[in-house]
């Protein structure tokens, strides 16, 4: 027998029997028969979706008057240790399994129904609801003399600032069909590699509008689950198999921020067995409350400014932050020349002041600059901004922008001794920046105070300022936490 706060489930020779609870949790209800049948029947019906040869049909168990009779889900019995659940702990080689399932759920999604209905669960709107929703459900179970898992309020505060400024992010999603009648609690130990193919079982039946998600959030459950198994590698490696399969090219603050809902939506459950007793709930309910937290501060949608004199290292720097990040990297003296229709590296080389560089090319360069560093983040792409930032205005113009997109800026200052930028300048190779030695020095007699930013001496080896920047950029520590990155999806 296998007990979840919803269910029973009897398993006897090859088949398993299910056998719903008599339970009125609020956001579902199974304290009739009636209720308990018509739940019954869904369940059999979509996850037929899935895994056809598993759901058998609908039976039934009787008392011996045979005046009363409860509803069961009858099913083809799994060898239980082929449960994804039971590999992961074992240690066993996954790769080759978890690419199937990868694969599995991509095709499911490509087949699933959509329509209207099914898109309006995905706008920026219906998942804060279902966030909201979350959070009162938090408040109520931890009402009763029981404390509120700690984080929580910053997950609060973190999920409100990140949907805050990406309606564009979702209302992409909707256009490329992304949202779709998808699997909706999809847990490991619900997944069985079977040497034919895996077999996803127990979908979520009970609210078909919490089935209604982006193909991304329901996968994002499954990567949720192997994280907490203590496989965040998996984790990461089944996300960049389901977005190739998928081809799915959604931003990484994305692929954070949908793990981080489904620990949070896990971390509700726990409450839920907590209060009936069940060992280790309410433990497990803190422990998914930080990964939620973890994953919400890796979500957080940020543009960094890297700023600096000529020969100061701020390209270098800015370069390698993008690449250490995985963001994207706007480059003020490359963006300069193709506004102007040459190559990055044909030199347009003038006086201080002249050319390309006067006061009217250098405020159309910024206001391009911040324009498409804007469009990036209310996708939900964090950006680096290469530019020497030496105007007071040009760096409001940023925090507004930041302010606008419910970004987090950040600004860096590079910062090297004046004979160690004058050797740079006198022997680097050519490239996207035209300034000499001149012109640095007369923009040193002009650069203002940057009171706000944080000094990085670039002076050494770059790592070492690369290391100061991150820091600054990402104070709390990602060690716990699966790199997500995206797949190439342009042929080899």
């Amino acid at each position: 027998m296998r007990e979840t706060h919803t269910a029973t489930v009897f398993f006897a020779g090859d088949r398993a029997y299910k056998i719903k609870k008599p339970v009125d949790l609020g956001f579902l209800d199974y304290s009739t028969v009636a209720a308990r049948l018509a739940a019954c029947e869904r369940e059999i019906e979509l996850n037929r979706r899935f895994a056809p040869d598993v759901y058998l049909g609908l039976g039934e168990i009787r008392s011996p008057d045979r005046e009363t009779s409860e509803p069961i889900v009858v099913m083809r019995r799994m060898p239980a240790d082929r449960r994804l659940s039971l590999l992961v702990r074992e240690r066993a080689g996954i790769e080759d399994v978890v690419r199937a399932v990868a694969r599995q759920l991509a095709a499911c999604h490509a087949g699933a129904a959509r329509s209207r209905e099914v898109d309006e669960q995905g706008t920026r709107d219906a998942l804060s609801s279902r966030w909201e929703a979350g959070f009162a459900q938090v408040h109520a179970l931890t009402a009763d003399d029981r404390s509120v898992p700690e984080g929580v309020e910053e997950v609060e505060r973190l999920v409100r600032r990140y949907l805050a400024g990406r309606k564009q992010l979702f209302d992409s999603r909707i256009e490329q069909g992304r949202i779709v009648d998808g699997h909706g609690d999809l847990l490991a130990e619900d997944v069985f590699c079977l040497d034919d193919g895996p077999r996803i079982l127990d979908c979520l039946e009970f609210d078909d509008l919490l089935r209604y998600v982006d193909g991304l959030d329901d996968a994002a459950f499954l990567a949720m689950d192997l994280e907490q198994l203590g496989a965040p590698e998996a984790a990461a490696f089944f996300l960049a198999e389901y977005s190739e399969y998928s081809g799915d090219p959604a931003p990484p603050s994305l692929w954070h921020h949908y793990v981080a809902y489904r620990a949070f939506v896990r971390a509700k459950v726990s409450l839920i067995q907590a209060l009936q007793g069940a060992p280790g709930a309410e433990a497990a309910s803190r422990r998914l409350v930080a990964t939620a937290l973890r994953h919400l501060r890796a979500s957080a949608v940020g543009v960094t400014l890297v700023g600096g004199l000529p020969g100061s290292g701020k390209s270098t720097l800015s370069g390698a932050l993008a690449d250490r990040l995985g963001v994207t990297l706007l480059s003020s003296d490359r963006l300069r020349k193709e506004l102007a229709g040459i190559p990055a590296e044909q030199s347009a080389a003038a006086g201080y002041g002249e050319g390309l560089y006067s006061a009217e090319w250098t405020a159309r360069t910024y206001e391009a600059l911040l324009d498409r560093a804007s469009a990036l983040l209310a996708c939900g792409e964090s950006v680096v901004l290469d530019a020497t930032w030496s105007d007071a205005g040009q760096r409001e113009s940023a925090l507004r922008m930041a302010e606008r997109t419910s970004a987090d800026l950040v600004a860096l200052h590079c910062q090297v001794p004046g004979d160690v930028s004058a050797a740079r300048l006198t022997t680097r190779a050519p490239g996207a920046s035209d300034a000499d030695r001149d012109v640095a020095t007369a923009m040193a007699a002009k650069e203002p105070a940057w009171a706000e930013a944080v000094a990085i001496d670039t002076s050494g080896p770059l790592e070492s300022a690369v290391v100061q920047a991150l820091a600054v950029v990402r104070p709390w520590s990602t060690g716990q936490l699966p790199i997500f990155r995206r797949p190439r999806m342009e042929p080899d």
